[in-house]
């Protein structure tokens, strides 16, 4: 991260302008007409329905998803870290108390654990294209690490795909990304696996 001054904070409410800064500006420069917030993780079946619902009754789908995302953020539902390059957001991640995901997320994801078992799931990664490449996932995974481990958990889940090439659009993660910071196969699900990191 040679030329960069970057730092990772955990987001707040008070961090939603660069939260949307980000993903409508930055996020995905090279493919503009998409649009993510990361809000999908948190939603149930159910929930998605009702938003989708919303646009089909003639709002905008990208509004919709926003307006979800800042009610997340508001409540302490979508959590993670924004990594920043002089104070400009480029970088993301969800991650969060397992408890913090519903049993099954529309997407079918099953991140969920009681939350006496003191576990973070890390989900979802976005870096802007001009910093992929240059370890800013790494070290927001770290800081997630760091975090958990200050905080009491007990270990880290991810759960990246298994592919036999590089994918730029690998929001999970890429596999080596969490041996290299010390997580150990625990399970596999269909094409993904688990990957955990023990805390004590």
């Amino acid at each position: 991260m040679a030329n960069m001054n970057i730092t990772i904070k955990p987001l707040t409410p008070g961090l939603s302008v660069d939260y949307f800064d980000f993903f409508e500006n930055r996020a995905f420069t090279d493919n503009p007409p998409y649009r993510c917030y990361c809000q999908l993780y948190q939603m149930t079946k159910e929930q998605q329905k009702a938003e989708l619902d919303k646009a089909a009754d003639g709002a905008d789908m990208g509004r919709v998803s926003r307006k979800v995302a800042e009610q997340q953020i508001d409540s302490g539902v979508l959590r993670g870290y924004l990594a920043f390059d002089d104070g400009v957001a480029i970088g993301w991640c969800n991650a969060g108390d397992k408890a913090n995901y519903p049993i099954e997320s529309c997407t079918g994801e099953r991140f969920y654990a009681p939350a006496e078992k003191r576990e973070k799931a890390v989900v979802c990664f976005e870096i802007a294209p001009e910093y992929r490449g240059k370890g800013i996932a790494a070290a927001l995974l770290q800081r997630v690490i760091d975090d958990a481990r200050a905080e009491g958990y007990i270990a880290v889940e991810s759960f990246p795909v298994v592919r036999s090439e590089r994918f730029e659009w690998d929001s999970t993660g890429p596999l080596r990304l969490y041996e290299k910071a010390g997580f150990v196969k625990a399970a596999v699900q269909e094409k993904k696996v688990v990957m955990r990191k023990e805390l004590k």
